[in-house]
């Protein structure tokens, strides 16, 4: 790494490796991680690395991997799909955006390509940021998380050309040259020859290469076919990372995308990180002691500016008003392209580096202030609803002899479509109104109840219940729901679905009549059909499953009573599997003729 010591290439790598975990422990996310990381081993701090323009330079390869990343992932059925949230949404955000903050900057600055560079750099997001944090909050799945990807996917796919576009406002930066016609031409005509070469060898290139089995070797291929790219990308004067991020699009329908992604995932994970540690490096921390009024006015008008605008087009799309303001609060700081615009633009010319170590000092300001942002929101969101109201449950229709079925997700739905198709009447409840929505899209009959809570189980006539059947996919509330139903309703059948043998126990201390385990008869039937591809006769392989069936199920009885200690389980345990070896060799010796010819030589 150029005159770096080895010393300082371990200072990097540690930090590369501690700070993600950290600060997933955190939950600051990773990027920011890195870039406080960059900044206490940089020249403002410790200074342990003084130079961090040329790890930048190295390090920079991690947004090239990055961008061939999102271009493998970039199916078009995916983009179809969302085309609505993504191209809609996403594409009115970072226009409105970028116009408003343009002109913003445009006041204050007296180069045009300064404000626009400036405008279109800020209306990105963190991708890395925002994810983490909805995902770690369980909104990503909410419809404001959904739209909230859209819009991050949409900055992902614009970052391309606005890399792309820093490269032709430094055409007529200071010192240096237009472009003429005939260079116009050689890049055009550069990618044209790698989509239509790309499309035609690369495929076969990756295929010829897995069939020889060496795994580096299809590694190697992946990064070689990145830099070849780059490489001439570069030649012909247009970014390295506009020509990774097609390479990875050619590559999206291939077969081997996977593989291809599995293999380069973890030098884009450690490039990126670096590229971050060294972005870290170079804000100037010297900006808020001397600055700190412009930067404190930067980071609050760019939050308020971008929230204002995603809250209003939230509601456009239909989202509610607490909701919008979740979705606007999520999206309104600083992204990480943003740093890659700004070394991008430092290095043709198009800012000056106190202009660009200002807007990452803004930017990184804007990406610390997101979480607590977001529990504010929230907070005062808690204060102004007051108490959460109790939910309203539906209403069930009277019912007699029928069943009640407590849990409708995949389990419970297989037991109510068995009831439906014989003409047994079932009452369903589930207490996610999520589950309902999609159970009642698809036609299926199910009530909005917790069977946790007496008076659900009330209203569902558990009293004149031929049986109750606890499918609930939470090993508590199912435990709840079956101590209610034993204590008010005793006289009333319980089937439990056990997720395993400590649950199962907990539920036969419970007493109910009968229990499953959710995923042994599937296990058994997969086992029972390996043997008979194995060359056991299909009479021999039922013998086999009967007799494992058999045992196992005495075996979880008499374990019931060791339930609560875990050493006297374990030595159970080895000596049923010693008993079970037993008992098969003594079967297999009674049953020899059973076998096939071949099975009898294994």
């Amino acid at each position: 790494m150029g005159d770096l010591s080895l010393t300082q290439v371990a200072v990097l790598l540690a930090a590369a490796g501690i700070v993600a975990p950290l600060a997933k422990f955190l939950r600051v996310g990773a990027v920011l991680g890195y870039l406080l990381a960059g900044v206490v081993i940089g020249p403002y701090m410790l200074g342990i690395i003084n130079d961090p323009a040329k790890m930048l330079h190295i390090a920079e390869f991690g947004v090239v991997l990055l961008l061939f990343v999102i271009g493998l992932q970039l199916k078009p059925q995916r983009l179809w799909a969302m085309r609505k949230a993504v191209f809609g949404l996403g594409g009115w955000q970072v226009g409105i955006t970028a116009i408003i903050l343009t002109g913003l900057m445009f006041i204050h600055v007296e180069s045009w390509r300064v404000a626009l560079f400036t405008g279109l750099a800020l209306s990105l997001s963190s991708t890395a940021m925002v994810l983490q944090v909805l995902k770690e909050t369980g909104e990503l799945e909410m419809r404001h998380g959904r739209l909230a990807f859209s819009v991050l996917l949409f900055q992902d796919l614009a970052a391309i050309p606005m890399i792309a576009f820093v490269g032709l406002l430094s055409l007529h930066g200071t010192g240096a040259q237009p472009m003429t016609v005939e260079a116009a031409l050689v890049a055009f005509a550069a990618i044209a020859a790698i989509l239509l070469g790309g499309r035609l060898l690369l495929g076969r290139a990756f295929h010829a290469i897995a069939r020889t089995g060496v795994g580096e070797a299809m590694t190697a291929f992946g990064l070689l076919t990145i830099v070849v790219v780059a490489m001439i990308m570069e030649g012909v004067g247009l970014s390295a990372a506009l020509g990774a991020f097609i390479a990875g699009a050619l590559l999206s329908d291939s077969t081997y995308r996977h593989e291809i992604e599995a293999d380069i995932k973890p030098f884009e994970t450690l490039f990126l990180g670096l590229f971050f540690i060294s972005i870290g490096m170079s804000l100037d921390l010297s900006l808020l002691g001397s600055q700190p009024g412009i930067v404190a006015l930067g980071a609050t008008g760019l939050m308020l500016v971008k929230g204002l605008i995603l809250d209003r087009l939230g509601r456009g799309f239909g989202l509610p008003a607490e909701a919008s303001r979740r979705f606007a609060c999520a999206l309104s700081q600083g992204g990480e392209f943003a740093f890659v615009l700004t070394a991008i633009a430092i290095a043709t010319g198009v800012i000056a580096r106190d202009m660009a170590a200002l807007i990452n000092v803004i930017v990184t300001v804007t990406m610390v202030a997101t979480p607590p942002l977001l529990l504010a929101e929230k907070w005062l969101a808690t204060r102004r609803a007051g108490p959460e109201p109790e939910p309203e449950f539906d209403e069930m229709p009277k019912s007699e002899a029928h069943v009640v079925i407590a849990g409708l997700g995949r389990f419970g739905q297989i037991v109510a479509r068995v009831l439906a198709a014989r003409g047994i009447p079932f009452t369903a409840l589930d207490g996610d109104p999520a589950q309902i929505e999609v159970i009642r899209r698809f036609g299926g009959q199910v009530y909005f109840g917790d069977a946790t809570r007496p008076e659900i189980l009330a209203a569902a006539q558990v009293e004149r219940a031929r049986a109750v059947v606890v499918c609930i996919s939470s090993v508590e509330d199912s435990l709840r729901t079956v101590d209610l139903v034993r204590r008010r309703y005793p006289h009333v059948p319980i089937f439990a679905r056990a997720r395993d043998r400590n649950h199962a126990h907990r539920l036969m201390d419970l007493g109910v009549d009968w229990l499953i385990r959710e995923t042994f008869l599937s296990a058994i039937e997969m086992s029972r059909q390996v043997l008979v591809r194995s060359g056991m006769s299909q009479q021999a392989a039922e013998r086999t499953v009967q007799l494992f069936v058999e045992r196992d199920e005495r075996c979880l009885v008499e374990d019931h009573v060791y339930a609560s200690d875990q050493q006297k389980l374990a030595e159970s345990a080895r000596r049923h599997a010693e008993e079970l070896a037993a008992l098969f060799e003594a079967d297999l010796d009674a049953r020899g003729a059973s076998l096939a010819p071949e099975a009898r030589q294994r």
